[in-house]
Parts: C-alpha cells; structure tokens; sequence
C-alpha cells in the first residue's frame, strides 16, 4: 500500500559550546579556546519514486547531527551533517507548529525546513584589550525541531479514472513501459502507477467507487491525487452495461470532491471495446459521452491515443 500521508518530528542539529583554553607557552600566553560547529540544517529534497514517505511510515522523529565542542589551540567544532529527507515530487510539507505550509515540485528540488543552532563563541573571541584572560564561552545554541505532515499529493499531466476493472492499468502499460499490476477482478490496483510517455508523466489512480467523495473504499485517498493531475482521462468499460451510468458515477464523486474537476480538461475512452457484448450500445454510448473506443489489442485506437498525448505534449511545451 501506498504510504502517502505520515508526521514525524523534523529535528535540527544544536550547536557545539565553545572552549575555554590557554596557550601555554611562555611569552605567548592567551585565550585559545574554539568555538563551537553549528549544527546540520535539515532539507526536504524531491524524487521521482513515489513510496519514498515509506521511509518514514513508522520512523517518527529524525534529527541532523550536532556540532561539535570547540577545542583548544583556536580549533573550532566541525560543523553538524546536513541531513536530507527523500520525498516524493508532489509532497506538501505541512508545518503543525507554525501553519506554514510549503511543496516540493520538482526532482532535485531542495527544501529547508529545520535550522541548524548556531555554535557556541570560545574564550579566544572575549578577548580584549580590558580582558587579556577571558574565562567566558558560549553553549551552543538549539536547532530547529517542528513537527511535520507530509503529505503526498501527485503531480502528473495525465490521470486515468475509472471504476474498477475499467482498463485503466492496462492502458497504461500498454502507452509506456510502466508494469502495473492487470487482473479481471475489481481493486487490482491499490496505489497508483506511473508511466512516462516521454515527457508526459501519466498516471494510473486506483478505481473509484459510488460513495468515494464520502470516504468509501479508499476514496478520499486517491481523489487527492487526481487533483493535481492536469488532463483527465476517463475510462468506461464496454463490458459493463450502463456505461453512461458508470460514467456518471465518476463524475459525480470527482465534482464532490473538488470543484476544480468541472475545469480540468477531459477525454473520454470506451475501454475494453474488443469485449463489448453489444456494439450497438458501445456506438451509442460513445455518441452520448464523446468518447473514443479503445482497446490494448487494437492497434488502431492505441493510435488515436497516442495522437491525443502528442496534442498535450505539444501544447504543455507551447
């Protein structure tokens, strides 16, 4: 299953104190002691593997390494590691202690979210022309610690819908080389596949059922997803006999969700075409619906499929 949703407790680095030392060389006497290494900031940094929040499923609390103490001899700590968390492109950091909330969009992308605490002043910098033997240093001073929600929201230019079994997955496989698991019974899918059809990032998103806007099956958990994607591409299977039922269906739950459905552009696809019991009622309900039918085995409407990415690939890069 997949993980998309967790909350740890991000915590930076704390800073090392600073050294109270003295040169013990004759006619060289003085303050030598270092200050301390601040402490290692934290960065959320984007990738292209969407389980990456798997990594934090049950590891609640992450910190960055300290600084260290200052030393004798003007050796200032080493500062603290840096630490980066791994998380998926399309992840909203929501920060629960201060309501701040910030994304990651693109891979690479690096995003800090936990400073790192200053180090602590040696004596060697106290020192003055009033005080040549300073005994005074500072503690290091505390990193950042927030805690965090991440969750996952998926970024894609195109997202398969449907209700189970709707062909979705093997559309998919069939457009890119993506392996998503294909089977003849309802809920194969359980999370959402990816598939590159070169630069157009397309997306399986997991069947949806009557109810799903409510919270039924793992509605809400994947409606999310289909919200952030740019194109729709909604598949109705030619083996179900009401595919303006099924169809409306969908749209239904879409539109509860998120009004924002009723502008995102939409094509429509009779899947499965090759297992239509009754051609008739596939050729009305395509007339009804604008869809275009369409079957994996069917080199020529696999065509029309590909011309129609072609056409969005061509106007995201306009």
């Amino acid at each position: 299953m997949l993980v998309d949703d967790v909350t740890i407790r991000i915590r930076a680095g704390s800073g090392g104190k600073g050294s109270v030392a003295f040169q013990k060389v004759k006619m060289a006497l003085g303050p030598t002691g270092g200050s301390g290494g601040h402490g290692g900031d934290v960065y959320l940094e984007g990738v292209s593997d969407i389980g990456a929040l798997e990594a934090y499923r049950y590891k609640k609390e992450v910190a960055a390494e300290d600084g260290q103490a200052g030393r004798s001899q003007f050796r200032d700590g080493d500062r603290g590691d840096t630490l980066y968390l791994k998380v998926p492109v399309g992840t909203i950091a929501h920060n629960i202690d201060t309501g701040v909330d910030r994304e990651i969009l693109k891979i690479g992308e690096r995003l800090l979210v936990a400073k790192g605490g200053r180090g602590g002043k040696g004596n060697f910098l106290y020192r003055s022309s009033t005080n040549t033997s300073p005994k005074e240093s500072q503690p290091g001073l505390s990193g950042d610690a927030f805690s965090f929600r991440l969750e996952l929201r998926l970024i894609a230019d195109v997202g398969f819908v449907g209700l189970p079994n709707a062909g979705k997955s093997s559309l998919l496989n069939a457009l890119t080389r993506a392996q998503a698991k294909v089977a003849n019974y309802p809920f194969t899918t359980l999370e959402p596949n990816l598939g590159a059809y070169y630069d157009l990032i397309l997306a399986d998103i997991p069947g949806l059922i009557e109810g799903a806007s409510e919270g039924k099956g793992l509605g809400t958990k994947f409606l999310r997803h289909i919200a952030r994607t740019k194109v729709i591409f909604h598949l109705v299977s030619a083996e179900n006999d009401d595919p303006e039922r099924d169809y409306k269906i969908v749209r239904s739950e879409l539109e509860t969700h998120d009004p924002i459905f009723k502008q995102k552009k939409e094509y429509v696809f009779i899947s499965k075409s090759d297992m239509a019991t009754d051609p008739k009622k596939i050729k009305v309900a395509s007339q009804k619906l604008k869809a275009l039918p369409t079957s994996v085995i069917d080199d020529g409407s696999l065509k029309q499929v590909r011309k129609i990415l072609d056409e969005i690939a061509k106007a995201k890069h306009a």
